[in-house]
């Protein structure tokens, strides 16, 4: 994506994993956040697309809670004490959490799961392909980072893939699919508001912790949405239709794409450059593209998705080859 976070995995004095583990726990990632779309496909068929966002993210937030409890209960046992004394938070990281939860959570996390709605598994999967172009341009916009020839051809090719799943059924919001496409979007830009702007906070706290706090402030944002959402149910009397398979995805959508992904994901960076990871991330269009045609009806290989799609991953590939070779410590600007 952008070396933007790089710095913390340079910072951190923790012992480098094998390449073995750094690559299956990687490939894990990728296969949850893939499957991601698939389940949140299945989710939306019992329950309303804001109802689905807003119980993932409250979900995430309770079992994050859980896990940073556990994490300082252990530590207090090391250190001969019950708890060991967290992370003093100054009112300044309290607003930074404030917006990078805005951003992550009720921007990025809503928009997925609304704009999958209305939109196709392989249209989504590609638009949020582009997120490194939107963090470089984000990037670029905070004085972080450059931009080449090489980086502007490749950010005009992945628009002009974008362009063309746009166009598939006509550029109007009445079109089958743009609706979702433009939510889909904005959503993408949420998460590179995220990763820019979390640098502020990445180095200070640990990976559960920064995960959490941000979720946690998103969950505020949110909550009065999943209240609404909940009185709206039980005036309707509509718990029991949910049924097993729609509380699985909500379930899967929290404990798996909100928690366990991001985890690998901060992880990671703690010990590989942020663009050698984005590399990894570049597979995700693909595998839910396959999985969305394999295993969803509606879901189909058209000529727009192929084109469209190849030109965003090339784009995207053109824009971050520059800086394959780079050493971690290395500006590369």
């Amino acid at each position: 994506m952008s070396e933007v976070a790089q710095s913390e995995a340079v910072s951190s004095g923790a012992r480098r994993p094998s390449g073995v583990t750094l690559g299956v726990l990687i490939a894990l990632m990728v296969v949850m956040w893939a499957v991601n779309f698939i389940v949140a496909k299945v989710g939306l068929k019992y329950l309303d697309a804001y109802a689905l966002a807003a119980f993932r993210v409250e979900l995430a937030a309770v079992i994050l809670g859980v896990l940073v409890l556990a994490t300082r209960r252990g530590k207090g046992r090391e250190e001969g004490r019950l708890r060991p004394a967290p992370t003093r938070l100054t009112w300044g990281d309290l607003w930074t959490f404030g917006y990078l939860g805005f951003f992550m959570v009720a921007v990025n996390q809503m928009c997925f799961t609304v704009g999958l709605n209305y939109t196709t598994v392989g249209h989504s999967s590609v638009i949020i392909g582009i997120a490194p172009i939107l963090v470089l341009l984000l990037a670029r916009s905070q004085g972080l980072e450059r931009l080449t020839v090489l980086k502007v051809t490749g950010m005009a090719l992945s628009f002009a893939g974008v362009a063309i799943l746009a166009a598939e059924q006509g550029i109007s919001l009445q079109s089958g699919t743009l609706r979702g496409d433009l939510i889909i979007l904005a959503g993408s830009v949420g998460f590179a508001c995220y990763v820019v702007w979390g640098k502020k906070v990445a180095g200070k706290y640990g990976t559960v912790e920064m995960n959490a706090y941000n979720h946690f402030a998103g969950a505020i944002l949110v909550l009065p949405l999943a209240v609404w959402q909940a009185v709206k149910m039980t005036q309707e009397g509509s718990w029991a239709a949910v049924g097993w398979q729609g509380w699985m995805a909500v379930v899967y959508m929290a404990a798996f794409a909100s928690v366990a992904a991001y985890l690998i994901y901060y992880w990671a960076l703690r010990h590989m450059a942020a663009s050698r990871l984005a590399a990894f991330a570049y597979l995700q269009p693909v595998l839910a593209t396959c999985l969305g045609i394999l295993l969803l009806p509606g879901e189909r290989v058209t000529g727009h998705l192929v084109g469209g799609g190849a030109l965003v991953l090339l784009g995207v590939y053109l824009t971050e080859a520059h800086r394959r070779g780079v050493k971690p410590g290395e500006n590369n600007e």
